[in-house]
């Protein structure tokens, strides 16, 4: 009896750890199932067409802020991707099943590569280009380039307490909407920055205070086409000749020359008259076109008997002498000159020119109120205020850029404006005598040969005196 029982409570054991055993299997299974069913939802699934739309919609896929590397992460690995270049822009197409995207960044100003189209199924996807960009977070600073920086950008929703570096690198205008004061680093007031740009340094502004403002003379700038409504000079143009453009809307360049030329407050000579050229610089790559337009301020210039004459030409465009028939440019600079026109430009072969920076702090800088700007500064260059200036933009009539980086194109009109105040007291002043005066009369700083306003009009009035 005793061994029956006994081997009833083994037979009873076993099964029960039969049962044990079981159970963990399934224990087991399951977990196994629950655990890749996680590892399967936590890979990121390709969006779908619609899931783009909505992405771009909420603001996940953004226009000029989205990379291809975050593109890449919501539709995984693409198909096709290729680099080319057009104009200063680098493009990079990406081409995923059904979807291509085009990314851009500009020259030696870009930040990353960033979406600038997006094409699912052979039609355009909304990714905001046509609104004001909003940025998200603080890490979409890092995603724009130096040049446009943020020019009608929002960051309204940043604390930009912590990023004085960075804000004070980039390039904004009237249409950037801050956060609140106390969101902005500490003494950082883009509101005075505009202001204090619009000055053309160099003492400037006492020479129009003296009533040297570049009253009766004629300026003509050839460059792309012009915001004509812009206060700055809206009541300083006298013609407007459209040629060529395919009917092309406002472009950046145009309105910057011409408020650095004869802007009301941003200008070096604001009583000039303005005769404007628009042209399709991005497509005239030779020099016969350019030529042309001389020919044509030529041409105009015998007609004008009512307002003043054109006695400079400002094309904020360099490397004529590189570009082909240079010798029909040249020819027609030389007849400019015969015809008593200056033509100042950036070619190094007319004047070597260099771009200056103004001292934040300096809100009517003199020619130690500068540190060399980014470009131009070889031997003998002549150095004139380029970065950190306001100037005219192309996006509204009372809207003004505030350029932290400032090119060599602005330069230009500055030159043009400043050999304006040498004609208007002196009339008589031949255009190789105004290249002269500006040369030799320049201050000597840190920052090289700077341009010396006042000097240049002095030296006008003496060669007067002097017959």
């Amino acid at each position: 009896m005793k061994t029956k029982t006994l081997m009833t409570r083994s037979r009873t054991a076993h099964a029960a750890w039969f049962a044990l055993l079981i159970a963990v299997g399934w224990l087991l299974a399951a977990t196994a199932e629950i655990r890749a069913g996680s590892e399967e939802s936590a890979v990121p699934r390709p969006l779908t067409v619609e899931g783009l739309r909505a992405a771009a919609k909420d603001g996940r896929i953004a226009f000029r802020l989205t990379t291809p590397e975050e593109l890449e992460g919501m539709l995984g690995k693409p198909q096709n991707q290729r680099q080319e270049r057009k104009g200063d822009m680098v493009v990079k197409v990406v081409e995923f099943p059904g979807v291509t995207a085009n990314f851009g960044k500009f020259g030696e100003f870009a930040g990353p590569f960033t979406l600038f189209d997006l094409q699912v199924e052979g039609q355009s996807v909304d990714i905001g280009r046509a609104r004001q960009r909003v940025l998200r977070t603080v890490d979409d600073l890092s995603k724009l380039d130096t040049f446009w920086g943020l020019a009608g950008v929002s960051v309204a929703k940043l604390d930009l307490r912590d990023q004085s570096k960075a804000v004070s690198k980039f390039t904004f205008d009237s249409q950037t909407v801050w956060p609140a004061a106390d969101k902005l680093p500490a003494g950082f007031e883009p509101t005075r920055l505009l202001e204090e740009g619009k000055n053309p340094g160099l003492g400037v502004r006492k020479l129009h205070a003296a009533g040297i403002d570049g009253k009766g003379v004629g300026i003509a700038i050839i460059d792309q086409p012009l915001l004509k409504e812009h206060e700055e000079y809206k009541d300083r143009i006298v013609t407007y000749t459209e040629v060529d453009t395919d009917g092309a809307g406002p472009q950046m360049h145009g309105p910057a020359v011409a408020s650095i030329a004869v802007g009301k407050e941003c200008g070096v000579a604001p009583g000039a008259s303005l005769y404007y050229f628009a042209v399709p610089t991005w497509k005239w790559l030779r020099n016969e076109p350019w030529a042309e337009q001389l020919e044509r301020v030529i041409e105009l210039n015998r007609t004008l008997t009512n307002t003043p004459k054109i006695r400079v030409v400002s094309i904020s465009l360099g490397a004529f002498s590189e570009r082909p028939n240079p010798a029909c440019w040249n020819a027609a600079v030389k007849k400019a000159q015969e015809n008593d026109i200056l033509v100042v430009t950036c070619d190094p072969r007319f004047l070597r020119l260099a771009t200056l920076k103004r001292l934040e702090d300096r809100a009517d800088p003199g020619a130690a109120d500068y540190v060399r700007g980014w470009f131009g500064h070889s031997a003998g260059a002549l150095c004139v205020p380029a970065a950190n200036r306001t100037l005219a933009s192309f996006r509204g009539p009372r809207c003004y850029t505030y350029d932290r980086t400032g090119g060599l194109s602005w330069t230009v009109p500055y030159v043009a404006g400043v050999a304006a105040l040498a004609w208007q007291v002196n009339p008589s002043l031949k255009p190789q005598e105004v290249l002269e005066l500006l040369q030799r009369t320049v201050s000597t700083t840190a920052a090289g040969a700077v341009l010396n306003p006042t000097a240049v009009v002095e030296a006008a009035k003496d060669q007067a005196k002097k017959g």
